[in-house]
């Protein structure tokens, strides 16, 4: 139990720092998160044996790991990819943008290379082996890579999509074991003998009224509630929008005199926080509902010991990748501005034209704003 508070001080005083430190540590933090969990799951379905007649075999996973890396984030983060790249000097800028315009090609052929690759390396005897080894590569890629990279797509348009739905996980994994604990008598499911309708219920109504708060709180801070359109480090300054400010109602005449409150504060955001609130709540737990029913399959405790008294990074980020798809699917559907910005029209005018287009878009564009005001002084 020393152990296991004293490594969770640690990490939540790191969470912190690198949440203070902005969007691109954050990233960072997840890609070593990712690295650390496809290691682990890498050697869960790994036989030392028969690896040492496969040379070179392991090299193999991490080269499809490193292109599923590079095409994931290379669509989550092509605006601020263009925007980065429009700003540097040193490298050409046919170089540059023919990297964001080819890049699925790019990503594909180095796949290909893998595949071949993988093809060449077949064993008589290893077959049945290496395919199943080829199809648990893709399993982690697709069941843990791709969940936990929609995290990195939440953190840029404002690290509040990315430190809500995270916290809204821990609270009701803390809220689930003290509600359980105390007040635990009747068993939720039999992958996870200790959970209790209990301890499910009363978690659920505590995240939910704790993302109500917490949306409020975290909506006060620029620092959180900024898009990063680059990918720089500067602080952030931006007009919050609609979704950030309150709206006041007044308390109907009906409630007692002794009521402290007239009127009542509350931000757009906090509304949407109530959803993020149920899903961490109601559907996010079966993640870990699955990675139990995982580790009984392969008949083991934890994934790994990365984290002294919590097992490995994957035991602590089960909840969360389920957590991060919905974050990500729900802030596009029901969050998100779907119009036409002029960012967006810059990004593709710097990816699609060549320098000398773009210079004659600019002269056009010029030619034709002179004709209108023209136009209006007469």
């Amino acid at each position: 139990m020393r152990i296991r508070i004293l490594s969770s001080i640690w990490m939540i005083g790191g969470f912190v720092l690198v949440v203070y430190m902005g969007h691109i540590y954050i990233w960072a933090m997840i890609v070593i998160i990712q690295i650390y969990m496809v290691q682990e799951l890498f050697t869960l379905a790994r036989a030392s044996q028969r690896e040492r007649q496969l040379p070179g075999f392991p090299l193999l996973n991490w080269l499809f790991f490193i292109t599923a890396m590079l095409y994931v984030y290379g669509r989550f983060l092509s605006k601020q990819l263009t925007t980065t790249m429009h700003s540097d000097q040193v490298l050409s800028h046919s170089f540059k943008y023919g990297l964001i315009k080819y890049h699925m090609i790019i990503c594909y052929f180095m796949y290909i290379a893998g595949f071949v690759w993988f093809i060449l390396t077949l064993k008589k005897g290893m077959y049945q082996y290496q395919f199943g080894q080829y199809a648990w590569t893709h399993m982690i890629l697709f069941v843990v890579f791709a969940q936990s990279s929609f995290t990195v797509a939440n953190i840029f348009e404002g690290i509040i999509w990315f430190l809500l739905p995270a916290s809204l996980i821990v609270i009701n994994d803390i809220m689930a074991y003290f509600f359980g604990v105390f007040f635990g008598r009747t068993p939720l499911i039999k992958l996870s003998p200790k959970k209790t309708w209990e301890g499910f219920i009363g978690a659920s109504i505590t995240t939910v009224l704790s993302a109500f708060i917490l949306a409020y709180v975290m909506g006060q801070f620029e620092w959180l509630t900024c898009p990063r359109k680059d990918l720089s480090t500067g602080w952030l300054h931006c007009d919050p929008g609609p979704l950030f400010k309150p709206k006041y109602y007044t308390v109907s005449s009906s409630v007692p005199d002794w009521f402290p409150w007239r009127e009542i504060s509350v931000m757009p955001v906090q509304r949407h926080a109530m959803a993020f609130g149920l899903f961490a709540s109601i559907v996010a737990p079966f993640g870990g509902f699955f990675a139990s029913g995982f580790k009984r399959a392969f008949k083991i405790k934890d994934f790994g010991d990365s984290i002294p008294g919590h097992g490995g990074i994957t035991d602590r980020m089960d909840c969360q990748m389920v957590m991060a798809v919905f974050s990500y699917i729900y802030y596009q559907s029901f969050i998100a501005p779907h119009h036409y910005s002029t960012d967006f029209f810059l990004n593709q005018i710097l990816v699609n034209l060549t320098l000398e287009e773009q210079i004659n878009l600019y002269r056009q564009l010029g030619d034709i704003l002179n004709t209108s005001q023209h136009k209006l002084q007469s």
